[in-house]
């Protein structure tokens, strides 16, 4: 494919994607990103493997960038998880302090 083909299709993609993803419900996004951390997660042991059966010093060098790249997209999508989950869990009541008694 030629350059123009390909830019139109990540332009195309950059696009619809955030047409899909900003019609989802706030409900929906902690589903969402927990699928997302596995695919990261799937992303990461394919940089591993691939980086792992290199030869060559420059694919050597893409190799280790990409493992931490999605080393950082992963660990950063738990955490954003992890924020959003904590959203949902609502605020802990608060006690009302007890009452001292007056011996009479």
């Amino acid at each position: 494919m030629d350059g123009i083909t390909l830019l139109t299709f990540f332009v195309l993609a950059v696009v619809i994607g955030f047409e899909v993803v900003s019609k989802v419900s706030t409900t929906l996004h902690t589903p969402l990103m927990s699928g997302a951390n596995a695919i990261h997660g799937v992303i990461l042991v394919g940089a591993i493997v691939v980086t792992g059966r290199t030869t060559n010093v420059f694919t050597l060098i893409l190799g280790l960038l990409a493992v931490i790249l999605a080393t950082v997209n992963m660990v950063g999508g738990f955490v954003v998880t992890d924020r959003m989950l904590e959203m949902f869990k609502g605020r802990a009541p608060k006690t009302a302090p007890a009452k001292k008694r007056e011996d009479s």
